[in-house]
């Protein structure tokens, strides 16, 4: 009997955990709808602005001290957009691989340093003695306002020459089961190529308004377009564990429930052999 209340113990905690993951899963394909409809709607108007960026830096050249500066590439810092929560599968996890995998390939040998948006990459990152800042507050109310102040400490960073080139690595949204890893450059801004490079611009009011002005507000979008796409990243890859979760657990329960009914009749069996038995000592 000792069996079967160890199983019936089981029977119910696994229940308790289908509620939770179950409810969690509803939760997150509520917020994943919001997040979903919030970065679609932003990403046509973000590319088209990195694409007027990268043009206008090609046709500004020097003037704009956001291109690439002459010389090599040696202090690099990498900017780890993570979540705050866990329990989304492999969403954290690779995207700290992956800063892991550039120190030792693209950026072996340069001064690295690490910047984390999120608690989950900081909590890993850290240990690594290389991180220079870490955000954990963006998230509980992700607005234009907060990434913009990220991104202005993120370019005086560049502008300063404390860094040589600053890095994005995020999960990129496709659809609620699809994350895609993301390694891009934010800081220089990339020319376009002299065959694709727009030269007859008229620039009003004139080219340093327009570096001063237009071309922050664009990485300024940049910047927050990411955040959304790791936010809405976030929740399609909750939902998607918090589901398998759930099949998971409904096929343990179903699977204990069988040991249960066997281990049952099993005892009931001994119950009446022994019954029989003992009629037949007596007679």
């Amino acid at each position: 009997m000792a069996n079967l209340k160890e199983i019936r113990s089981r029977i119910s905690s696994v229940s308790s955990t289908m509620q939770i993951t179950g409810a969690m899963k509803m939760v997150s394909a509520a917020k994943l709808k919001k997040a979903q409809d919030a970065i679609l709607s932003m990403k046509p108007y973000a590319y088209k602005l990195k694409q007027l960026l990268e043009h206008l830096s090609s046709a500004l050249g020097s003037e704009n001290v956001y291109n690439p500066r002459a010389g090599e590439t040696k202090n690099v810092l990498i900017v780890a957009i993570t979540s705050n929560r866990g329990l989304c599968g492999a969403f954290n996890s690779s995207v700290v691989k992956k800063v892991l995998e550039l120190q030792q390939t693209t950026f072996k040998g340069k001064q690295l340093h690490f910047y984390t948006l999120g608690k989950k990459g900081n909590d890993i990152l850290r240990k690594t003695d290389k991180v220079l800042a870490n955000n954990n507050h963006i998230f509980d109310n992700l607005s234009y306002a907060a990434a913009a102040d990220v991104a202005s400490e993120l370019m005086q960073l560049y502008t300063s020459q404390q860094f040589d080139q600053i890095v994005l690595v995020y999960n990129s949204f496709k659809n609620a089961a699809t994350q895609i890893l993301t390694t891009e450059t934010f800081l220089p801004i990339q020319p376009v190529s002299s065959k694709e490079a727009v030269t007859d611009y008229i620039y009003e009011p004139s080219k340093r308004e327009i570096v001063e002005e237009l071309i922050p507000r664009s990485l300024k979008m940049q910047l927050f377009k990411a955040l959304r796409d790791s936010v809405a990243s976030e929740h399609g890859a909750r939902m998607t564990a918090m589901h398998k979760a759930t099949d998971n657990a409904q096929e343990l329960k179903n699977e204990l429930i069988l040991t249960y009914n066997k281990a049952r009749q099993a005892t009931i069996t001994g119950e009446i052999i022994e019954i029989v038995g003992g009629s037949e000592a007596l007679a």
